[in-house]
């Protein structure tokens, strides 16, 4: 894991995936990315304003990223990381994708609270799926990456077997991996075979295995990344069909709208 992909836009998330890039990108000893993404106007504002208003918003945004890319390039410059910067305008998810192709992570923020636009949950989301290449969402108030501590959500589905053979260059880095395996295990990939794979990387993984006693898994979860004890977490993202993760709120959408920890996810 070499190339760290970084959104880049002026928006309330940008600190921390930053700062989650740089600290990435150091650690692995890697190139980062910037991909600077201009957001074009949506189709009913342009209906709503017209060819003069349109380009009018559309020039603003672009003044906004020339001048949040003076500022991010002069901090680079600074900082002890190889990088390079890409610039696009379009729709940030395309843009991110036809990035991604070359790029073994992509940094993200989960749900932001007080900015809307873009749309980061469903941002990250259809990274998932759809780029094949893992994803590091960080939530907006994130200061520093912890690598130290990882906590693996193990379901024993494809999805989650995905995550955690993608996670294993950041898991080396790990003081203390653990794996927590939620419900019933009757009829799913045990746990303990996970950390068998995880060993023969010499990263020695705990094992918790949880009950759920009519609790759901996604507030189980949360629960026990909510304690402190944990820097990020790798989890598979929409093990289930994605209709169905947004009719019944599914755990990868609950984590990705407020897990207080940085989330890889693979899918």
């Amino acid at each position: 894991m070499k190339t760290i992909l970084l959104l880049v836009h002026d928006d309330g998330g940008q600190e921390s995936r930053v700062q989650a890039a740089l600290d990435l990108t150091r650690t692995l000893e890697g190139h980062l990315v910037c991909l600077d993404v201009t957001i074009m106007p949506t189709l009913v504002v342009a209906d709503a304003l017209g060819d003069a208003g349109f380009g009018m918003l559309l020039q603003e945004e672009k003044q906004r990223e020339a001048g949040n890319r003076t500022q991010l390039e002069a901090r680079l410059a600074h900082e002890d990381v190889s990088w390079d910067w890409r610039d696009a305008t379009g729709e940030v998810g395309p843009c991110l994708r036809d990035e991604a192709a070359l790029a073994d992570l992509i940094v993200v923020n989960r749900q932001l609270e007080a900015c809307p636009v873009p749309d980061m949950r469903a941002l990250a989301g259809d990274l998932v799926v759809k780029a094949r290449t893992p994803v590091l969402a960080v939530p907006e108030d994130l200061v520093r990456l912890d690598l130290d501590r990882a906590l693996i959500a193990w379901d024993g589905s494809t999805a989650s077997a995905a995550a955690l053979r993608a996670a294993v260059p950041l898991l080396r880095y790990a003081e203390r991996v653990t794996i927590i395996a939620i419900g019933d295990e009757s009829d799913r990939l045990p746990a303990e075979a996970a950390a068998v794979y995880l060993s023969r990387y010499d990263i020695h993984a705990e094992i918790e295995h949880v009950a759920l006693d009519g609790a759901k898994v996604g507030d189980v979860l949360f629960g026990r990344v909510s304690g402190g004890h944990f820097g990020y977490v790798v989890m598979g993202g929409f093990g289930h069909h994605r209709v169905a993760e947004a009719l019944f709120g599914g755990v990868t959408r609950m984590m990705l709208t407020k897990s207080p920890v940085p989330i890889f996810l693979a899918h």
